[in-house]
């Protein structure tokens, strides 16, 4: 008999796996949240993401672009003015990832909680 569970492959044909790892990383979130509110300029976002370097920014926002989920809009200025926004797929999966912030929010004491006790468990091994 076949089991009914799904299989994840770890290839480039595991839709999860390729959306999960793009979105699931330390920044890719963050982004995303903060392209919500409209298109901003490289140091504008990088203002409103404390932690991120420079580097890190711009390789995620080059991923984020390539996986179609952010726009790039080089303006023909002097000096050239760069602005990233949410494309439409950005703006969807925006949507369904509010939700698991609306539940970090709710559920963070009972996850440190837990942590703290799991801590306590473990080092008393």
């Amino acid at each position: 008999m076949a089991s009914d569970r799904r299989i994840f492959h770890n290839n480039e044909a595991c839709p999860v796996r390729n959306v999960v790892a793009q979105i699931g990383d330390k920044w890719s979130l963050l982004i995303l949240f903060a392209l919500t509110d409209g298109a901003e300029r490289f140091n504008a976002l990088k203002s409103r993401i404390e932690g991120i370097s420079q580097r890190m920014l711009t390789q995620t926002l080059r991923d984020l672009e390539r996986e179609g989920y952010v726009d790039r809009t080089v303006y023909p200025e002097v000096p050239v003015r760069v602005e990233y926004a949410l494309t439409e797929m950005g703006r969807d999966i925006v949507k369904p990832l509010y939700e698991l912030v609306v539940w970090a929010d709710k559920h963070q004491p009972k996850i440190e909680q837990a942590r703290k006790i799991y801590d306590k468990k473990v080092s008393s091994t």
